[in-house]
């Protein structure tokens, strides 16, 4: 029996990709949507994603999707899990790969969001999404938690120079709770990852609070436990 009779046998497949898009503003994370433009569920709210092409892999996919949506090219991306139901999509047999990305709202492409009716919704008030794009948000909510509780994230996410106010008001963000400020701050000390710079923000204390930034090389070997306070 021929490879071609072999593979004729089993059933064929659509291979999709969909795109949490995470990104931070006025002290909360927020999730880029858009209204999806056909059926079926024309109209209601979705992830970002489209079909993985045969001259690509799934992770060209999604950072193809991703370009096509916020003009960026350079963006933290990370594999979440695939999505199998059999009755997920009415539309078909679909297998779909989630991933979530970080990025920066000031640095995107907003005329090109607009293009496409994206919208920026808070991570704590989100319309309802069609399919399994809620399970989806929420595993991938879970692995950026997951990353932020081992690692200090924000770089992706936080301007180029912040304060550790900013900093703290994004973990308090991310996890959806308030962190004591006096704990979060000594375990930010802890960690070999920062580079305090002789500016200072003067508009939110009299005093002023010191600008930081990101190491340019950073030791992965020491991790926060931000979680476990």
């Amino acid at each position: 029996m021929t490879e071609e009779k072999i593979y004729s046998k089993f059933p064929k497949h659509y291979l999709a990709v969909d795109c949490v898009i995470f990104g931070y503003e006025d002290y909360e994370l927020k999730l880029l949507l858009y209204p999806r433009g056909f059926e079926p569920l024309i109209g209601k709210w979705s992830l970002m994603g489209g079909f993985v092409q045969d001259d690509e892999s799934m992770d060209n996919a999604a950072l193809r999707v991703l370009q096509q949506t916020v003009g960026l090219n350079k963006i933290y991306l990370e594999q979440v899990q695939g999505f199998s139901e059999p009755d997920r999509d009415p539309g078909g047999r679909v297998i779909s790969m989630a991933y979530y990305a970080l990025i920066r709202i000031d640095q995107h492409d907003k005329e090109l969001v607009r293009k496409h009716g994206a919208h920026w919704w808070p991570i704590t008030k989100l319309p309802q999404l069609i399919f399994d794009h809620e399970k989806m948000i929420s595993i991938a909510l879970e692995r950026l938690q997951r990353k932020a509780s081992l690692e200090l994230v924000g770089k992706e996410l936080l301007p180029d120079l912040f304060t550790l106010t900013m900093l703290h008001n994004l973990y308090n963000a991310i996890f959806q709770k308030q962190f004591d400020a006096g704990n979060f701050r000594k375990k930010i000390s802890s960690v070999d990852m920062l580079e305090q710079t002789s500016l200072k923000d003067t508009i939110g204390s009299k005093r002023g609070a010191y600008y930081y930034k990101f190491k340019k090389s950073q030791n992965h070997e020491n991790v926060l436990r931000i979680v476990k306070q």
